[in-house]
């Protein structure tokens, strides 16, 4: 099963992930495919099913901060399909962050982490009610080339 892209078909194999309440300021989009293209890693590719042009770069939380502590409400542990009165463990989910690219360099959105149910494909951009981090924590990547949803 491939999606389409801006730049056209992509027939790698992702993982379809559904968003109940799509994504904040993209409350339409609900489904999107997960790609982990070899030439692109550490970096994922978060491309809506449903638009072309939207495709989100992202990379795992570890991978710009360890020891990062989640923190979800009842409301994302539901809209990710996990009970609401129960912390899931941690290797049952995926947790990555959001970057954003400007010249000025690379940020990833700590505050807002895509929190994905491994067993149920569901996933929710669960944004923190508290100021332990920010929505544009410095990431360096070096300089890989990397030229990801294109």
């Amino acid at each position: 099963m491939g999606v389409q892209t801006q730049t056209g078909a992509v027939q790698e194999q992702g993982i379809r992930l559904k968003f109940p309440l799509g994504i904040p300021a993209f409350e339409e989009e609900t489904e999107f495919e997960l790609l982990r293209p070899a030439e692109t890693a550490p970096l994922l590719l978060l491309q809506s099913v449903r638009t072309a042009s939207l495709c989100f770069l992202a990379v795992p939380v570890e991978l710009v901060i360890p020891d990062y502590e989640l923190a979800l409400s009842p409301e994302d542990l539901a809209a990710a399909g996990f009970p609401p009165e129960q912390t899931p463990q941690p290797e049952d989910i995926e947790l990555l962050t959001v970057l954003t690219v400007l010249r000025e360099g690379v940020t990833a959105n700590l505050l807002a982490p895509v929190v994905i149910n491994k067993a149920r494909r569901q996933a929710v951009q669960a944004v923190r009610s508290d100021t332990a981090y920010s929505h544009r924590h410095p990431v360096h990547l070096g300089d890989s080339g990397v030229y990801a949803c294109s």
